[in-house]
């Protein structure tokens, strides 16, 4: 008996031993994968809810909010817009989020995006609260992009029209939509290096309270000897971007017709903004994807 209870140690020490590193390695991969849900590729950690449980479930992909609330005129391409910006987002690999709830606009939420994209917005559209959380995704190196009615957003908020780098003029409005001549004064840019040095669409033409030039990095001008009712001159710019506040900003004054949001150039012009303003680097090749050259 006492020789079979001393074979018999070794067997209980033996189990005892895997039984501890089945345990140990059990805690480790749970320390493991509890560990990486909660930090980005980049390594920086991500924003957690109250629970300690990430608030994105992908935190490397790369995502747009699409924000498109009304105060005043509501373009009926709206619809058009989301459509557009739909498949684009999934055609380059973006997640994207489509909302006229203002309530998204908190610290903790806009902080999952690379780029805000104001599509067709007018007048009032954001409280205070909201407002300071916008200001400080910005400041925080976030991307802003506004499309058309963008500028004719927030008048009361001068940090805004900062941002957007000018307020749509309210007293000499905008043209009917009326066939016109753009140059294209900058071809370097993601969203003009796959258009024509003359480009000549239709479109509304908006007039602006003030010239952005010398704020802003002007990409296009509307040559008003082509259309009638432009009242800037022969410096008329429609299109621009710039740094704001460690942020990155870009507008366009196109879109105000469904009709641009199945257009291929312009839909190039507009994700090249996107792409600039979400801070990506690209080429020609990636963005004439998008209008099969």
């Amino acid at each position: 008996m006492i020789k079979r209870s001393w074979l018999l140690a070794p067997s209980f020490v033996l189990f005892l031993a895997v039984t501890l590193l089945a345990v140990a390695s059990c805690n480790l991969v749970q320390t493991s994968t509890a560990t990486t849900s909660r930090v980005k590729c980049n390594g920086q950690q991500t924003n957690l809810d109250g629970s300690g449980t990430p608030i994105t479930k992908d935190s490397c992909s790369r995502r747009l909010l699409v924000f498109s609330k009304t105060g005043g005129f509501r373009h009926a391409s709206i619809k058009d817009g989301k459509i557009a910006l739909q498949k684009l987002a999934a055609e380059h690999n973006f997640a994207v989020d489509f909302t006229e709830d203002a309530t998204v606009f908190t610290d903790a939420n806009l902080a999952h995006y690379d780029a805000v994209v104001f599509l067709l917005t007018t007048g009032k559209i954001l409280d205070d609260n909201q407002k300071a959380a916008f200001e400080r995704y910005i400041r925080a190196g976030g991307g802003y992009v506004g499309v058309h009615s963008a500028s004719d957003t927030e008048y009361d908020w001068s940090w805004y029209g900062g941002l957007v780098g000018a307020y749509f003029d309210r007293i000499h409005g905008h043209s009917k939509v009326v066939q016109a001549t753009i140059h294209v004064t900058d071809r370097t840019h993601l969203s003009t290096m796959m258009l024509p040095a003359l480009w000549v669409r239709t479109d509304e033409w908006y007039n602006f309270a003030s010239n952005p030039r010398g704020k802003v990095n002007v990409l296009m001008t509307i040559d008003e000897r082509t259309y009638k009712g432009g009242t800037m001159g022969a410096d008329h710019p429609i299109a621009w971007y710039h740094e704001y506040d460690v942020g990155r900003a870009w507008y366009t004054a196109l879109g105000h017709t469904s009709e641009s949001y199945y257009e291929p150039l312009f839909l190039a012009h507009l994700w090249g903004g996107i792409m600039y303003a979400a801070g990506r680097q690209g080429n020609s090749v990636d963005i004439k994807e998008n209008i099969g050259g």
